[in-house]
């Protein structure tokens, strides 16, 4: 008995990307074969389907429609400005729906990201996948559809709902790394128009770009080679460098490879990865004739270069002399567990940078602070891997190594917490670095924010604040300069700015208007191409002071509702974000201050309380 067909349910949430502001209903798609793609934009192998899904819409342009329903599972990725650079950053040639309270997710009964439904011509749901890899599968699906609906009469070809959204341009697109050569000069992955930008050390003065700028997989000169999303890169040592003839490796997510640039002339070459996304459970052996997934960053360490190898939740090791690689951590599983690296469970590895004799990583699924220690003499054999997610297998890869967790607690423990480690929480962080005084500074991502861990005391505070994703940071002297992907620039950070003590105030009870008269350094002006740039934190000790008016806001004028009769101190403090005049700078500053006011209420006083401050 054949069983019953089941009708699509609606498409509802609260708006419609890449169709030039009209909204779709199933409806409008009748006659079309539909693919929903429910994905959620932190997730690699979300990542991967769109790949996948490319070939499918190339294959078949006038019969298939793909819409993507994005369904959040981190807080920040429901907000629209992070979802509208989710589409932009990814490439994402098709309709979106943002099914921010995943209405639509649980009305198809998903379960899992991807989740990936096929709806035929009629409305019906005709079939249902979660994961990546179903690439060929739903092919041979959608090829059968196409025949059957042709004969019917039910099959309607034509253009589908797409419109191409325009992009405003900009110096950098979607920065994902930073690595400061030995020259003093910056080398930046301009990961959106698949380059890497070499800065000068201003952080802001190009002086070259490697790579021709258009996506693709070809080695060669610098102007005839190309990348597909570079994300990372490590720098050899210069006797590594001499013997193998190129100096960076760079993780080059999009064509799931490693490439190697030479940097006194910018040529390119393929030294691991095929071009073709890892499949199966296994891996070691030739570097070019083994497939890798998703390589997000890459980091000298222990003699060897480690690749966050982000796509099957494992750290991998590449030998340029032997030209070699094999899995040094993790067992393809996704989630925290600690101990002897080939039994550790990882989830999207994705920073990574080195401190005395540990390799300091970030796991994003996870929100965790990570590291990875010698343990003994590794083994270097080239070990095949396999798929350790059952106990009584019994890997070799990693032997000599151990996983620690330093801050995070699983798959959906994140938020925003500062204090003791083991109650600190992160959101999707992407980046990291270790500061001269052995804090490790995280790029927490969906936070908006660095934060630092005291490896000493196992404390969590937040350095600063207000930025658009942080991806990476890198410490220059006192300074940060942080990528802040989501607005495309490179931002210096003045460290841990002291506060301005003033003399004391006296305030009357009931309303004061606080206002901070910000003046741009010479040649700057107020960068507010991605909203307002300036934040304004207020607090007062003690609390009773102030009746309304503490917290933070954006902009730099704020409504207090002073309390009668207190002796106290009010704290301000205030960041905003400058951009040179010259707009053909990619590095943008941002400003930070503190003052601490002692003040007296209740008594006769103005009820103005103005704050000057001029940017250095």
């Amino acid at each position: 008995m054949r069983s019953p067909r089941v009708r699509a349910p609606q498409l509802r949430g609260r708006r419609w990307l890449n169709t030039d502001g009209v909204d779709l209903t199933l409806a409008d798609l009748r006659g079309r074969i539909v693919l929903l793609d429910f994905w959620t934009s932190c997730c690699v192998n979300c990542l991967h389907v769109l790949d996948e899904l490319r070939s499918l819409e190339e294959g078949f342009t006038d019969v298939l429609v793909v819409v993507g329903v994005h369904s959040p599972k981190f807080p920040h990725e429901a907000e629209p400005a992070a979802l509208d650079a989710a589409v932009e950053r990814y490439g994402v040639r098709h309709a979106v729906l943002d099914d921010a309270d995943l209405s639509v997710w649980s009305s198809y009964a998903a379960k899992a990201w991807p989740t990936l439904v096929l709806v035929d011509p009629e409305g019906y749901v005709v079939a249902q996948r979660s994961g990546e890899g179903h690439g060929p599968e739903l092919g041979t699906l959608i090829r059968s559809l196409e025949a059957e609906h042709s004969v019917k009469g039910t099959l309607r070809r034509g253009e589908g709902p797409y419109v191409a959204p325009s992009a405003p341009p900009s110096v950098l697109s979607f920065p994902s790394r930073a690595l400061p050569l030995p020259g003093g000069s910056l080398l930046v992955a301009d990961t959106g128009h698949h380059q890497l930008v070499e800065l000068a050390e201003d952080g802001e003065s190009e002086l070259r770009r490697l790579g021709s700028g258009t996506r693709g997989f070809v080695d060669g000169p610098t102007g005839v080679a190309s990348f597909a999303e570079p994300q990372g890169f490590a720098l050899l040592p210069p006797d590594v460098a001499g013997a193998v003839g190129y100096d960076l490796v760079v993780a080059d997510r999009g064509n799931h490879a490693l490439r190697g640039v030479r940097l006194l002339d910018g040529s390119v070459r393929t030294v691991a990865g095929t071009g073709r996304q890892l499949r199966r459970r296994e891996g070691g052996g030739a570097a070019l004739e083994q497939d890798l997934s998703s390589p997000w960053d890459a980091v000298w360490f222990d003699d060897q270069v480690v690749i966050a190898m982000a796509g099957v939740h494992q750290l991998w090791a590449f030998d340029p002399s032997s030209r070699e690689v094999r899995v040094l951590a993790g067992t393809t599983a996704e989630g925290l567990l600690d101990g002897a690296a080939e039994r550790a469970w990882l989830a999207q590895p994705s920073g990574l940078t080195v401190a005395d004799d540990a390799l300091w990583f970030v796991d994003a699924e996870t929100s965790a602070l990570r590291s990875l220690h010698r343990t003994g003499t590794p083994d270097r054999r080239v070990p095949v891997v396999r798929d350790s997610r059952l106990a009584n297998t019994d890997p070799v890869a990693g032997a000599g190594y151990e996983v620690r967790t330093h801050v995070g607690q699983g798959l959906f423990e994140f938020g925003r917490h500062d204090g003791p480690a083991d109650r600190a929480l992160l959101q999707h962080p992407l980046g990291l670095a270790v500061a001269p005084d052995g804090t490790v500074l995280v790029a927490d991502t969906f936070n908006g924010a660095v934060r630092g861990y005291d490896p000493v005391s196992s404390q969590v505070s937040t350095v600063v604040d207000g930025l658009a994703e942080p991806v990476d940071v890198v410490v220059v002297g006192e300074d940060l300069l942080v990528l802040e992907q989501a607005a495309h620039r490179l931002t210096r950070v003045r460290r841990g700015p002291t506060a301005t003590r003033v003399p004391a105030v006296e305030l009357p009870a009931g309303p004061v208007s606080l206002t901070v008269v910000f003046t741009p350094p010479s040649g700057q002006v107020a960068d507010h191409r991605w909203g307002e740039p300036a934040r304004l934190d207020v607090s007062v000790e003690p609390p009773e002071l102030l009746v309304a008016g503490a917290g933070e806001t954006v902009g730099l004028g704020r409504d207090l509702v002073v309390a009668a009769g207190f002796h106290g101190v009010l704290r301000v403090r205030a960041r905003t974000a400058t951009c040179d005049t010259d707009v053909g700078h990619p590095a943008c500053h941002l400003h930070r201050q503190e003052w601490e006011i002692p003040v007296r209420t209740g008594v006769p006083g103005s009820g103005e309380l103005v704050l000057r401050w001029r940017g250095a």
